[in-house]
């Protein structure tokens, strides 16, 4: 039955590669959560907290702050022109002006309300990559069962003459 030892050590070792790829996946993730939280708490933002997180000392550093802090400069932004394509028509020329505090504090508030959106994605991104990571766990754990079942099955089977 040397088939079946072949089989049960290829279903061992795709069950290892499974955990593996899955423990790295889940690592990684980890790593990024933990680099854009450090990020975003070296900013000291607190745009869209409320009064009481402000006292408690907290700042924007997850993706729902995030999202509120983009909510709101988009508010903010909204009193200045309702959209870019706006604020260029009632612009001279219908261009950007680099003169215009206007044009300029506009620009500079979507380029912080898109910051602020790409962070969103990024926790995103981290938590399918966590579950699919973890994914991969389970079922590197599940075919390693499968493996060891295997091989038990193997040593208990008489020998083929």
């Amino acid at each position: 039955m040397l088939k079946n030892r072949y089989l049960a050590t290829i279903v061992l070792l795709l069950g290892v590669v499974s955990l593996a790829i899955g423990g790295a996946f889940i690592g990684i993730s980890v790593q990024k959560n933990n680099y854009l939280v450090t990020q975003l708490r070296s900013q000291s933002v607190t745009l869209g907290l409320t009064t009481a997180q402000i006292a408690n000392g907290d700042v924007v550093d997850n993706a729902q702050e995030a999202q509120v802090a983009a909510s709101t400069l988009a508010k903010h932004l909204s009193s200045i022109a309702a959209t870019y394509s706006a604020l260029m028509a009632a612009n001279p020329g219908g261009k950007y002006d680099t003169t215009n505090s206007q044009d300029l504090s506009y620009t500079q508030g979507l380029n912080m309300e898109n910051s602020f959106n790409l962070v969103v994605l990024g926790f995103g991104v981290i938590q399918e990559t966590e579950v699919t990571g973890a994914t991969l766990a389970v079922v590197g754990a599940a075919i390693v069962i499968v493996g060891v079942v295997l091989f038990k099955k193997e040593r208990k089977m008489p020998e083929a003459k």
